[in-house]
C-alpha cells in the first residue's frame, strides 16, 4: 500500500524510461517530464504540468486525446512509420470515442489523409491501428524482362 496501482516504477509515457513512483501518493515522477498522478478510478495517468491523459494497456501507453491536432499528428506520426517499414496503409480504423472529434477534420468522401476511415467501438484504450499490407518498390513497378525499362 506504500505505492500506486501501477507499482513502484513504470515506464514514463513520453520518454519511455522508468519512472518511480512517491511513495505514500498516487503518483510518479520523471526528471525530465515532471509529475504524472494515477486516477485511481479509472487507471488514468495524468500529466499535471500539460493535463495530458493516459491509460495502459498490455504494457504500452496510450495518450487519450481531447483535442483533434494531437490524435491527427499521431495517425500522421504511425502513416510516417508505416511508409518507412515497406508498408502501404489502405485504411484506418480509428476508436468509435473520437468520430465527434474527427468528424469536421475529414474530406468530403469522409477519408483523412486520403484514406478510408472506420470508427470501431472495439478500440477501448489504443487509438487507432491502420490496415497495411506490403508496398512494392516504384523500382519494382518499373522492371520488364529484359531488365528496367527507360520511362
Amino acid at each position: 500500500m506504500l505505492y500506486p496501482d501501477f507499482g513502484s516504477e513504470i515506464p514514463c509515457p513520453q520518454c519511455h524510461r522508468p519512472i518511480p513512483a512517491l511513495i505514500l501518493t498516487d503518483a510518479y515522477l520523471c526528471d525530465r517530464h515532471g509529475l504524472f498522478e494515477l486516477t485511481p478510478a479509472n487507471h488514468h495517468l495524468v500529466h499535471l504540468q500539460s493535463g495530458r491523459i493516459w491509460q495502459r494497456y498490455q504494457n504500452q501507453w496510450y495518450r487519450q486525446h481531447t483535442h483533434p491536432d494531437g490524435l491527427i499528428l499521431e495517425i500522421g506520426q504511425g502513416l510516417d512509420l508505416a511508409y518507412c517499414q515497406g508498408w502501404q496503409v489502405i485504411q484506418i480504423a480509428i476508436a468509435a470515442r473520437y468520430q465527434d472529434l474527427l468528424y469536421p477534420y475529414l474530406d468530403d468522401q469522409g477519408q483523412l489523409f486520403g484514406l478510408r476511415l472506420e470508427f470501431n467501438p472495439d478500440l477501448a484504450t489504443t487509438n487507432f491501428e491502420l490496415v497495411k499490407q506490403p508496398r512494392i518498390p516504384k523500382d519494382l513497378l518499373n522492371f520488364n524482362e529484359s531488365g528496367f525499362s527507360q520511362t
